[in-house]
């Protein structure tokens, strides 16, 4: 089974907020196996627009990634963030098949 994603590019407007936020959101995402595979680090923007940060959480599926979007638990923490930030969001599923050789 492909393994699922949440793709987040965020700006953060309330830092204080926003740290309330990712404290809130910690359970939710132990509940459903979320693990960061990007929180923020550097890049580089080479085509197209961007946003201050880049989150990349997996999941152990793409059905547990749409859970948790939904869980009551995310969902109160996400009224910390929506006033702390501006995101755009893709819950996508993984890809398992054929890579280049």
């Amino acid at each position: 089974m492909p393994k699922g994603y949440w793709i987040a590019r965020v700006d953060v407007t309330d830092a204080e907020q926003y740290k309330a936020y990712v404290a809130a959101n910690a359970g939710p995402f132990k509940t459903f196996g979320a693990r960061f595979l990007v929180r923020a680090g550097r890049f580089e923007n080479p085509e197209g627009s961007c946003r201050a940060r880049n989150v990349v959480i997996e999941f152990p599926s793409y059905q547990a990634a749409l859970d948790c979007r939904q869980s009551p638990e995310y969902q109160a923490a996400l009224q910390l963030r929506l006033a702390a930030s501006s995101i755009d969001l893709v819950i996508i599923e993984g890809y398992d098949g054929p890579q280049p050789s």
